[in-house]
């Protein structure tokens, strides 16, 4: 009776002693937010919560994206990983749980004739062996003095949301990749028509020059340099058609599908993405970037395994009852309640000497929990340059554009003007190729401009955390 209150005191003990949580509840570092991004940006809308599929308008890329997001062999990867991370977090949870093993065994043992045990059991059984038949069932329940079970599902749970949230930033990144691949095929469509288009203007002036020189106006030199005019646009055509081809296939095995033709559902000229973002402070990417919330919990992992291997330092209470049959005659394993057998342990181990292994593992959690916390700032800083950049890039993109879009047009007037003055015998044949080429550089500048008036929308659209639903 007295043992049994002993136990029982035992177990109440445990179970006040097991609020005694070593690891310390997580605090945010404090990040020292600036209040302000660098460029003044004028930002309007709410862009930022609005789900990529009413960012990127454009059906065929809907539809790539979509496919991309289910066949993407990455994201494929990362699911199974999440899957895992999942197991581990529902394991976790069973931590307080006693485990309950069943164990049966039966042996036959030949002592020794010559032996005091070997004597008196052939006396005593009448048989040269000895039978042992064993069933028992074995209860075993550690006390959770230090809150080690708390501890590790803080850091299950903060390893499956930081997973959660890797996952959701490669997605994100998937997203745009997609996204810029098609816009880059859509500026490689545009490459192509200009090429068309440039040959088609310099096929009529070479018509003029040709008819200029049999009738002996111009010399063949004229010539000569038109046709290496119409050569050079030519050149752009198997140039774009290779690049065309490349970017299709890449696009592809984004997607999870082997190389092939991309259908486009659209120009390039109505391509436009619309950049209206709220101006918002820096401090409020926390709530949207993926991988500033992947790298938070990252502390958050840290912090619980410091507190683990700090309570691996202190004392376990073990309770371990075990309940069974026993007999050396088969016929009477399990001749009730003769064969029962009884056992009630109750352990504790206080580690002394284990030459600084467990100093050193708390140490070493430490360090690992201060280095988890530089990443996550890293992480923050890093999104807040990359939200600069972008607004950067953009907003003198936007200004590039308009210029390209006047120099555009007087181009255009150029090539025309000359083109008639030449006709008219008021300007050389040199002045018309120049013209020409101009305007052939120019509006490939144009288009290389536009692309990266869209990859930095796209660029700001993620760096604020768009994308993710």
């Amino acid at each position: 009776m007295k043992r049994i209150q002993y136990i029982t005191i035992t177990a109440l003990a445990s179970v006040v002693l097991s609020s005694c949580v070593v690891g310390q509840k997580y605090q945010r570092t404090e990040l020292n937010s600036p209040t302000a991004y660098r460029e003044a940006f004028l930002l309007t809308g709410d862009t930022i919560a609005m789900p990529w599929k009413a960012f990127y308008k454009d059906p065929m890329l809907q539809e790539l994206i979509d496919k991309a997001l289910t066949k993407n062999f990455e994201i494929a990867t990362a699911l199974k990983t999440m899957e895992q991370v999942d197991l581990n977090y529902k394991q976790v949870k069973l931590a307080l749980l006693p485990t309950l093993d069943l164990n049966v065994t039966a042996n036959r043992s030949y002592l020794s004739k010559t032996s005091l045990n070997g004597s008196l059991s052939e006396q005593f059984t009448g048989q040269k062996y000895l039978d042992d038949y064993n069933a028992n069932l074995a209860l075993s329940w550690e006390a959770d003095i230090w809150g080690k079970a708390a501890l590790q599902k803080r850091d299950a749970r903060a390893s499956y949301f930081a997973q959660k949230e890797n996952l959701s930033a490669l997605k994100t990144r998937i997203i745009v990749q997609v996204a810029q691949a098609y816009y880059s095929l859509l500026g490689l469509d545009e490459q192509l028509k200009i090429a068309e288009k440039n040959i088609d203007i310099t096929d009529v002036t070479l018509k003029m020059m040709r008819l200029q020189y049999n009738s002996g106006v111009i010399s063949s030199l004229a010539v000569n340099q038109t046709e290496a005019q119409k050569k050079t646009a030519e050149l752009l055509i198997p140039q774009a058609k290779t690049a065309i081809a490349v970017q299709e296939n890449a696009l592809q095995l984004l997607c999870g599908s082997f190389p092939d033709k991309i259908i486009r559902s659209g120009s390039f000229d109505n391509s436009t993405i619309e950049a209206k973002f709220p101006a918002g402070i820096p401090a409020s990417l926390l709530s949207r970037r993926p991988d500033v919330k992947a790298s938070e919990y990252m502390v958050m992992s840290a912090a619980a395994k410091s507190g683990l291997a700090k309570a691996a330092m202190y004392p376990s209470l073990t309770l371990t009852p075990q309940i069974g049959a026993n007999s050396f005659e088969f016929e009477k394993w399990f001749d009730f309640p003769g064969s029962i057998t009884k056992t009630i342990a109750v352990g504790l181990v206080q580690p002394l000497f284990r030459k600084k292994e467990l100093s050193t593992a708390y140490k070493v959690a430490k360090l690992e929990q201060e280095k988890a916390v530089i990443s996550f700032k890293q992480s923050y800083t890093t999104a807040i340059g990359e939200v600069s950049d972008a607004m950067a890039k953009l907003k003198y993109a936007e200004e590039r554009s308009t210029l390209i879009d006047h120099k555009s047009l007087a181009m255009e007037k150029a090539v025309k003007d000359a083109t008639l003055l030449y006709g008219n015998g008021m300007v050389n044949y040199l002045e018309v190729i120049t013209a020409q080429n101009n305007a052939l550089q120019n509006d490939l500048e144009a288009i290389a401009i536009k692309l990266e008036r869209i990859n930095s929308a796209i660029d700001l659209y993620r760096a604020l955390g768009g994308g993710v639903e």
